[in-house]
C-alpha cells in the first residue's frame, strides 16, 4: 500500500487527538525517522506542516518535513506518561533525527593506552577499538579536568602534558622538576610501581562515572515531580546518552576491570567485614516503584567480584498493593532463599540490601519466619554509602575510592538497573494498553476480558470483527467500533518484552 502523500497526510493531522501523547514520523519506506511528544498532539504536529510557523526556520526541521510520507500517534493519559514513552520509543527506534538523544559525542572520555611502560591519562572525544581502557563518558568537560589535576596529586598519575623519561632498565622519571614530590609521591618509578597507582585511580574513575549518572538521573527525578518537563526531557536524554556510552565502553573495552582488581575488591570486602569465608557470591535486592505503583524487585548475582546475569532474577510484589519498601523486601528475599533451601541448594557468602536499617531488618526477618539460618547480611544506605550491618555491629563508612565500597557500589547499582528496567517494561505496557481506557462503554471487567483473550494489546489491534466478537461481552455493535477504533489508534510495531 503507498505512503500516504502530502495533502492526505495534512488532512490526518487535522483529525489527531488533542491529547498528550506520543507521534512518530515516517519516511516514504515506512521507517521512523523521528518521535515527539506533545501536550497537545494535533497542535502540536500541525506545527509541522504551517509554512508560517518559525519551527520551519530551522534547516534542520524543514529536512525532517520533506521527509515525512507518514505518521502514528500513541494517545496516554498525562504528559509524565507521553515525556516516559517518548524516551522508549527512541530508544527502540533510534531514529536519525532524535540525534540530541542518540549522539553522544558531545560529552568526554579519559583514554589509558596500558600498552606502554608508564600510560597517560589523555581526554578524547570519540571510542575507538584500540584494545585501550576508556572511561566515561563526563558532560562537564570544566570538571573533569579540574578531577584529572586533583587526580594527578592524589594517585601520583601522569597526564598527557607529561614526558616521563627513562632513567634505567626498568625505572622511570616522570617530571623533570620537583613538582611530583610536593604531590606527595615519587618522581622515580619503576613500571611495577607505576601499575598500582593505576589500578587505584581507575578504581576512582569507574565509580565517578556511575555516580555522575546516579546524580543527573535525580535532577531528572525531581524535575519530573515538580512538572519541569521540558527539563526532565533535556536530563533525560543526557542520562540516555551517558548510560548508552558507560554501557558501550564496558562492552568493547579490552578489560573494562582487570581480574587483579577484581580479586583484590574481594580480598578487600572479606577483610573490612571480617568474614573468614571468602566472599565469592554476592546477592543483592533493590526494590522500585512510582509512587506505590508498579512495585516490583531485583535480584542480581557477582560470582568473583563480576556480575553473573545467569542467576538475576525479579520479581513482581504479590503480598500486598501499595507502597511499603519493607513489606516488599521482606516478601522477595524470602521468596529467593525459601526456593534455594526447597532445591537444596546454598546459599551466597554474602546478601546486600539496597538501604538502610529498615530494610535490612525486613530481609532478616524474612529468614527468621521462614526459620532458615542467613548469610551474612548487609545493607548500603545510599545518602553516606554507609554500610550497616545485620548482626549489631556499628555503621560502618569507607573511602569512596576503597576498591571493597566500589565492588558494592557496583552491585547495588546493577540491582537499581536491573529492577528499573523491569519497572520501565511493566509502565509501557500499562500506558499501550491504557488505550483501552479511553474507548466509551468499555468497562473493568470487558477491557479485562479482551486482554485475556488475546494476551496482548498488540494481538488485540490486529484482531478483525469477527474475533473481537468472540470475545464474551462484545457485541456486533462493539465489536465494529471498537475495530474502528483500534485501527486509528493502531502503532507500528510492539515495544520489545523485558531483558
Amino acid at each position: 500500500m503507498p505512503a500516504p502523500g502530502p495533502s492526505s497526510l495534512k488532512e490526518k493531522v487535522r483529525h489527531l487527538p488533542q491529547g498528550p501523547g506520543v507521534y512518530l514520523m515516517k519516511d516514504r519506506l515506512g521507517a521512523i525517522i523521528y518521535v515527539g511528544k506533545a501536550k497537545n498532539l494535533r497542535r502540536r504536529v500541525s506545527s509541522y506542516f504551517q509554512s508560517s510557523r518559525g519551527v520551519l526556520q530551522q534547516p534542520k526541521i524543514r529536512a525532517l518535513v520533506d521527509l515525512i510520507r507518514d505518521l502514528e500517534v500513541i494517545e496516554v493519559k498525562s504528559e509524565p506518561e507521553a515525556l516516559l514513552l517518548e524516551g522508549r520509543l527512541i530508544k527502540q527506534y533510534r531514529p536519525k533525527y532524535n540525534t540530541d538523544f542518540t549522539d553522544d559525542k558531545r560529552f568526554l572520555l579519559v583514554r589509558l593506552d596500558e600498552s606502554v611502560d608508564i600510560p597517560k591519562f589523555t581526554l578524547v572525544r570519540y571510542r575507538k577499538d584500540d584494545n585501550a581502557r576508556y572511561f566515561g563518558p563526563f558532560p562537564h568537560s570544566g570538571h573533569l579536568r579540574r578531577t584529572l589535576s586533583e587526580m594527578r596529586k592524589k594517585f601520583g598519575i601522569v597526564l598527557a602534558d607529561t614526558q616521563p623519561r627513562r632513567i634505567g632498565p626498568d625505572r622511570y622519571r616522570l617530571y623533570d622538576d620537583v613538582r611530583a614530590e610536593l604531590y606527595g609521591h615519587g618522581n622515580e618509578v619503576t613500571t611495577a610501581e607505576f601499575r598500582d597507582r593505576l589500578t587505584d585511580a581507575c578504581l576512582f574513575f569507574e565509580g565517578r562515572s556511575r555516580e555522575m549518572l546516579k546524580e543527573l538521573k535525580l535532577q531528572m527525578q525531581e524535575a519530573s515531580e515538580k512538572k519541569n518537563y521540558e527539563k526532565a526531557a533535556g536530563l533525560r536524554d543526557l542520562v540516555f546518552a551517558l548510560d548508552q556510552t558507560l554501557s558501550r565502553t564496558r562492552k568493547f573495552a579490552r578489560n573494562p576491570v582487570p581480574a587483579p582488581v577484581e580479586t583484590h575488591a574481594v580480598e578487600e570486602l572479606q577483610r573490612v567485614l571480617g568474614f573468614n569465608v571468602r566472599p565469592v557470591n554476592l546477592e543483592c535486592f533493590d526494590i522500585s516503584h512510582i509512587s506505590g505503583t508498579f512495585v516490583v524487585a531485583s535480584m542480581v548475582h557477582f560470582t568473583e567480584g563480576r556480575p553473573d546475569k545467569a542467576h538475576y532474577r525479579r520479581y513482581k510484589i504479590r503480598s500486598f498493593v501499595g507502597n511499603d519498601d519493607f513489606r516488599a523486601m521482606e516478601e522477595v528475599v524470602g521468596r529467593r532463599y525459601r526456593r534455594l533451601a526447597a532445591e537444596g541448594k546454598p546459599f551466597p557468602e554474602l546478601v546486600v540490601i539496597d538501604g538502610g536499617k529498615g530494610q535490612v531488618a525486613a530481609a532478616l526477618k524474612a529468614f527468621l519466619i521462614l526459620d532458615l539460618e542467613p548469610p551474612p547480611l548487609i545493607g548500603l544506605a545510599k545518602k553516606k554509602e554507609t554500610i550497616i550491618f545485620s548482626d549489631g555491629r556499628e555503621p560502618l563508612n569507607l573511602p569512596l575510592n576503597h576498591p571493597a565500597l566500589q565492588l558494592l557500589q557496583r552491585l547495588r547499582d546493577e540491582a537499581h538497573r536491573f529492577a528499573n528496567t523491569f519497572n520501565a517494561d511493566l509502565r509501557t505496557k500499562r500506558i499501550r494498553e491504557s488505550i483501552l481506557d479511553t474507548f466509551p462503554g468499555l468497562g473493568k471487567v470487558r477491557r479485562k476480558a479482551l486482554l485475556d483473550h488475546f494476551g496482548s494489546i498488540d494481538r488485540l489491534k490486529n484482531a478483525d470483527v469477527n474475533k473481537l466478537k468472540e470475545v464474551p461481552g462484545i457485541g456486533p455493535k462493539t465489536a465494529a467500533e471498537l475495530h474502528a477504533f483500534l485501527k486509528i489508534n493502531r502503532t507500528a510495531r510492539a515495544i520489545p518484552a523485558p531483558e
